[in-house]
């Protein structure tokens, strides 16, 4: 009988919530040390990953942001953006993702004098080797930064729109949610809709359960970053559930960033009985040292989803994703035609 953890690698999975730079591997970060002549604080991988992780005993998201900084460092040219880019589609492929959106603010890849469309295709280039190496279907979401200005956010939107339905999907909102409340974006998201770009925002993980009405309601978010906190108000909650808004959350980042406290507070499976069209994702392979196997390991271990409730979260992934209705229509006839596959396999292997 297969075990759970390769029954979950089977399920045909989506990731709609991954950040380039919480997810790139040690070993890349070598390459890259060597090919840039840049100084390691080791050369074992396994050491190195202690500055790309995020410790059990980080207390905050603003400590978890911090962990980013080191990598960014080594992504300031088109050639390493590219070879990341590459890497997540593969890592994608080996948690047999069939699709994934990347999310990336291209503002922190320009150190070096890259422009905004030069970040843009580095990614997008990197994305499509990955689609014809490992037949996963690769999107990108450009993210405008609380404690950026107005200014850089406002060319970030500009940017996507130029790549919109040409690898770039959509746009977010992310950074320290706690400091920088999302109506202070109201502009800058104002122009996105002007544009047509969807739009996802970070909230409800490090601020209040509010901030996800104003995403909503003042920004146009269409989808919701994590989200997890909506249980804190009840008219938040039925705001999300009445209008289907999808909430990408990402359980193993939550309690590590502390915005649920553990495992055993997490609302994953009331959230779903109350109807709220909930995703599961990985936000950060890396930082987070997880991937969606983990993930819906916890889902069926923790929260004891069947097999048939699992497909139906796979199913308001595949309702999310930020693509035409013709790309999403074969999208969806393709996973549904595997999870089905998945059913039967799954009951064939318990039957006695």
């Amino acid at each position: 009988m297969a075990t759970l953890t390769e029954r979950m690698k089977a399920l045909p999975k989506i990731d709609l919530h991954v950040h380039l730079d919480g997810s790139v591997k040690p070993e890349l970060i070598m390459e890259l040390a060597a090919e840039q002549g840049k100084k390691l604080p080791t050369s074992n991988p396994e050491e190195l990953l202690r500055f790309m992780q995020a410790d059990a005993h980080c207390d905050s998201l603003a400590r978890y942001l911090e962990t980013f900084h080191f990598v960014v460092g080594f992504l300031q040219t088109a050639e390493a953006l590219e070879k990341a880019a590459l890497q997540l589609v593969e890592q994608a492929a080996e948690q047999n993702i069939i699709y994934i959106e990347v999310r990336y603010a291209p503002q922190l890849h320009r150190e070096q004098g890259l422009t905004i469309d030069e970040v843009l295709e580095a990614v997008l280039k990197g994305l499509r080797e990955g689609e014809r190496k490992y037949d996963v279907t690769a999107r990108c979401i450009a993210i405008c930064l609380r404690g950026h200005s107005e200014e850089q956010n406002l060319e970030v939107i500009e940017a996507a729109s130029r790549y919109l339905n040409r690898g770039v999907v959509a746009v977010d909102l992310a950074g320290s949610e706690a400091d920088y409340p999302p109506e202070q974006f109201e502009k800058v998201f104002e122009l996105a809709k002007q544009l047509h770009l969807p739009i996802t925002i970070h909230a409800g993980e490090a601020g209040g359960a509010g901030n996800v009405g104003t995403a909503v309601n003042r920004l146009g978010a269409g989808r919701i970053g994590h989200g997890v906190r909506v249980m804190e108000n009840p008219d938040m909650l039925e705001l999300v559930r009445a209008l289907q808004i999808p909430l990408e959350l990402c359980p193993a980042s939550n309690i590590q960033t502390k915005a649920i406290e553990s495992w055993e507070q997490y609302p994953f499976r009331e959230l779903f009985d109350q109807g709220v069209k909930v995703t599961v994702n990985t936000d950060n392979l890396t930082v987070s040292n997880t991937n969606l196997t983990k993930e819906f390991e916890a889902l069926q271990s923790r929260f004891r989803f069947t097999d048939e409730e699992l497909c139906r979260i796979v199913r308001n992934a595949i309702d999310a994703v930020f693509l035409q209705d013709e790309e999403k229509a074969e999208l969806r006839a393709r996973m549904n035609l595997m999870l089905e596959k998945w059913q039967c396999d799954a009951t064939n292997l318990s039957a006695p």
